[in-house]
């Protein structure tokens, strides 16, 4: 189903204006409710990777026949509501933001407790500089997540691609993961999400290299950076934009984090030409908003 020109931009304008707001139902919240009842029905099967299959289908596939029936059988508006949902340029922003003004309050333990709701990792032994670098990480990563990708299904078929997109993500960030429980049972979720990322994230790099034109920021270092470094997460497609903004900040992400008591070491990504700092953190902000407006503009170019 298609959209407008003004659809795009009303939907847009009150992603900006309301984010997520937690007394708001919101759709990706009920897709995360349906696919762990779908889970729990299905995570005994001794066929594991095929229940997992299963489970993708009767998650995905329902969101976006439900998507095309409100467009089908309301009015053509309702594409407003679905951009706006499937959007987060305002929540990623808000939900990073807090926790680096907590940090530049003062507020170590509530800069913490603010970035756990936004990372895997372990966030209580976090310092100052642990902080500053997941909040810059998660909003590099969630680049393409949480906006590029979404726009270039809205792009490609209109509020029903864009929210399939959103189920296979939400179904990826519940079941793709390599512990016992998800190895097999997850493993066609998180394929699935490799699939549906592997253009977005290129995509996000090259919109990073765009905004690294802009003074004070390295357009050759970020091209450089990236092809040298975006092969070096284990994920296929989240180095490429991770990798992006570290050469057009000049800094260097990845490194150590922690889960669940655990030790993992990501490999480094970037020169550490410029110490992590407050105003790098600007400048992520500045490129978020700079990416979503050209990212916008590239789906406004396709509408006919």
């Amino acid at each position: 189903m298609s959209f407008t020109a003004p659809e795009l931009l009303a939907g847009v304008a009150l992603d900006l204006a309301l984010g997520d707001p937690p007394w708001l139902p919101h759709p990706v919240r009920a897709i995360g409710w349906w696919a762990s009842k779908v889970e729990t029905m299905l995570n005994g099967f001794a066929a594991r990777r095929l229940a997992g299959t299963l489970l993708w289908l009767l998650v995905v596939a329902p969101v976006a026949v439900l998507v095309w029936a409100t467009m089908a059988l309301t009015s053509r508006w309702i594409s407003i509501y679905w951009i706006y949902s499937f959007l987060a340029i305002r929540s990623l922003d808000q939900e990073t933001s807090r926790a680096v003004h907590m940090l530049q309050n003062g507020n170590l333990t509530g800069a913490r407790q603010a970035i756990s709701m936004v990372v895997g990792r372990d966030t209580a032994h976090l310092s100052d500089f642990g902080i500053v670098r997941a909040a810059i990480e998660t909003l590099a990563e969630n680049l393409a997540d949480a906006i590029v990708a979404p726009l270039f299904y809205l792009a490609l078929g209109g509020p029903m691609l864009m929210a399939a997109y959103k189920a296979v993500s939400t179904l990826d960030s519940m079941v793709g993961y390599k512990n016992e429980r998800y190895r097999e049972f997850g493993w066609f979720s998180a394929r699935a999400d490799d699939w549906a990322n592997l253009v977005p994230a290129r995509l996000t790099a090259l919109l990073i290299w765009i905004c690294a034109l802009a003074p004070g920021l390295r357009f050759e270092h970020a091209i450089r950076i990236t092809f040298r470094d975006a092969a070096k997460q284990p994920s296929p497609n989240s180095g490429w934009p991770e990798a992006a903004m570290a050469g057009a900040l000049g800094v260097q992400l990845g490194g150590v984090n922690y889960y669940q008591g655990r030790e993992s070491i990501k490999q480094f990504l970037g020169d550490s030409i410029e110490p992590l700092s407050f105003d790098l953190y600007r400048k992520t902000r500045a490129i978020l908003y700079a990416v979503a407006l050209l990212a916008v503009a590239i789906t406004w170019s396709t509408i006919r």
